[in-house]
């Protein structure tokens, strides 16, 4: 749907909206519920799903179970789901994060990239992220990484008891980006809500599954994760995430050197002559 904005007349454009606002639980309500909701016929309904490429809107919505359901896919379930004597080298494990770097690179289009740099390197704006059980190794990796290159940056603490004094500081326009992969976090969701009840924007980072946090987010970006293993792979994330940090220093690179140098010699210890 995204892919086709510009293709999509006024009124496809408003279903769109109102498919994304609940997405997916608004699509697997009954064309009748949609048709209300959305202010289109049910006739449109069916020509939308049609433009978007199923054959009717009884396939569209068993396209949003299946995804349900891949959604909250566990290690277990991955596992059984292979095909026995599967190959388990580091090559062909590298292999497979080629393939997936590929997909990543086809699902993040130059604009959006360029558009989530602008937000993240917006010095009006307090940056603060948080990610899942998995997925917060990531978003620590980032915030160690854009402190060195702009002030105001914040990784939210996991536990949830700690969010208030967070969002008490949220200002219109400040950034939460969210990373939230499948299985995802129920807690993650409720915290997306208050923040834009604050007015600030979230950026989600997410599999092609969608997280339920990612409604209402300023730029939603998906992920592919899938490495046919076991284990889903967060490779591409981190290369998202280092990806973003390079535009992100160059932005002003005046300004991140002089920071970067004043962090190391704060950081680093008097030197001590030897026999002293």
């Amino acid at each position: 749907m995204e892919d086709m904005i510009e293709r999509l007349t006024p009124a496809e454009r408003q279903l769109k909206s109102v498919l994304m606002a609940d997405y997916p639980f608004a699509g697997l309500e009954p064309i009748q519920e949609l048709s209300r909701k959305a202010g289109v016929s049910a006739p449109s309904i069916s020509r939308f799903v049609t433009k978007i490429g199923f054959s009717g809107f009884q396939e569209f919505q068993q396209k949003l179970v299946q995804e349900l359901k891949q959604g909250n896919r566990s290690p277990i379930d991955l596992r059984d789901g292979q095909t026995a004597g599967q190959e388990a080298s580091l090559l062909s494990y590298l292999q497979r994060i080629e393939t997936l770097n590929s997909e990543l690179a086809e699902r993040v289009s130059p604009a959006q990239f360029d558009r989530v740099c602008q937000l993240l390197g917006d010095s009006k704006r307090r940056i603060y992220m948080i990610g899942g059980r998995m997925s917060d190794s990531i978003a620590g990796f980032f915030v160690r990484h854009l402190c060195q290159i702009r002030k105001d940056v914040f990784h939210i603490p996991a536990d949830p008891e700690t969010w208030p004094e967070y969002l008490l500081r949220l200002r219109p326009k400040d950034i939460v980006l969210v990373i939230d992969f499948r299985r995802y976090q129920a807690s993650l969701e409720r915290l997306s809500i208050q923040v834009r009840t604050c007015k600030a924007q979230t950026i989600v980072i997410t599999d092609q599954w969608i997280s339920p946090c990612a409604k209402g987010a300023s730029e939603l970006i998906s992920v592919p994760i899938g490495s046919g293993t076991l284990w889903d792979s967060y490779v591409p994330a981190f290369a998202l995430v280092e990806a973003l940090l390079i535009p992100l220093a160059e932005m002003d690179w005046d300004a991140t050197k002089a920071r970067i140098a004043q962090w190391d010699e704060m950081r680093d210890e008097p030197t001590v002559g030897i026999g002293e």
